[in-house]
């Protein structure tokens, strides 16, 4: 594929992109009020800027990807961006720290996430799959325990991983509905404990629209480990001859429960018993980097309609490149 066709394709999966405007999201939050979005035996409150960050990514319809049916099973990849509202209606995001004994990526940071089993199967179906198999997020809906529900929102730009994979970001928001009259159950305090990490080491959350942010969003009340610059290191990475930027978030632990593995075997053990170690020695953050770190700044950036305080820009090599690894909606430079 040349440069100049993938500029093109970028070109025109920015301009897909921005077909979303504010009118567009205003006028889906008028909709979702009149579908009694807000009313209380509805679904637990959000804030303004989280009902609007739910908007865009119901209203974003990624740009073709006609390649996918022609990619071999073992090509072919997704994983669940998977929302949900704290205690005070701002989005956090769902987390793993990968075990030693998964092929890739293991002892880091991820969404859950894998393979196509079939050929025919679908990016969500894929992504549900493996985040029942991992973290115990039941896959058939009916399953999923009163007051919880889950809604596919998106699916994202594919990213192709440095594995050769396909991988389809799939984003999708947990909600707390109220059930006779009674207040809704606190999904970061009631669902995320109920998870039980399989096959991962750890699963955790983090602030999403702190992932447009150089230092940690403080709220009156909270407290964070260390100092709020320790959230982000960026740096520009050589890659084939090409730099591009590599994000480095770490996030904070000491202010959430972290979900270790009930029974720990082989692999999962070796992680989360090394985490236990690092957390009684003061490890009070957990670094999210690489793919992960870079499809959670694309889908911050999409759902607040905002640009990160940190180094996004590329030249026109890199803007090809970008392209390639999948983020092809409002790309800067």
């Amino acid at each position: 594929m040349s440069l100049e066709s993938l500029e093109k394709d970028s070109q025109t999966s920015a301009d897909s992109a921005r077909d979303i405007s504010e009118r567009d999201v205003k006028e889906i939050i008028e909709s979702i009020k009149e579908a009694q979005y807000f009313d209380a035996s509805s679904m637990a409150p959000l804030t303004p800027a989280s009902v609007a960050a739910i908007a865009r990514l119901r209203a974003y319809k990624p740009p073709p990807f006609t390649i996918w049916d022609k990619l071999p099973l073992s090509r072919k990849a997704a994983v669940l961006i998977l929302l949900f509202a704290d205690r005070r209606g701002d989005l956090r995001v769902v987390l793993t720290m990968r075990a030693s004994t998964l092929r890739n990526y293991s002892g880091q940071a991820a969404f859950p996430g894998g393979k196509a089993d079939t050929l025919d199967e679908k990016p969500f179906d894929i992504a549900r799959r493996e985040a029942c198999e991992e973290i115990g997020l039941p896959r058939d809906d009916s399953k999923i325990p009163r007051p919880f529900r889950i809604e596919h929102l998106c699916q994202l730009p594919f990213s192709f991983a440095k594995t050769a994979l396909a991988v389809r970001p799939c984003v999708a928001f947990l909600h707390s509905d109220v059930i006779d009259g009674e207040k809704a159950a606190s999904v970061e305090e009631s669902m995320i404990p109920r998870l039980d990490a399989k096959e991962v080491a750890a699963v955790f959350s983090a602030p999403f629209h702190n992932f447009l942010r150089e230092e940690d969003e403080v709220r009156a009340g909270d407290q964070v480990a260390g100092m709020t610059s320790d959230w982000y290191q960026g740096q520009w990475m050589d890659f084939h001859g090409s730099q591009w930027r590599m994000h480095n978030f770490y996030v904070p632990i000491n202010n959430q429960k972290v979900t270790k593995p009930k029974v720990r075997e082989g692999g999962q053990a070796s992680i989360a018993e090394q985490l236990d170690e690092e957390e009684e020695d003061g490890m009070m953050r957990y670094r999210v980097w690489g793919m992960t770190a870079r499809m959670l700044v694309d889908a911050a950036r999409l759902a607040y309609g905002e640009e990160p305080e940190f180094e996004v820009c590329f030249s026109r090599v890199h803007r090809a490149w970008y392209l390639i690894q999948g983020t092809s909606f409002q790309i800067q430079g």
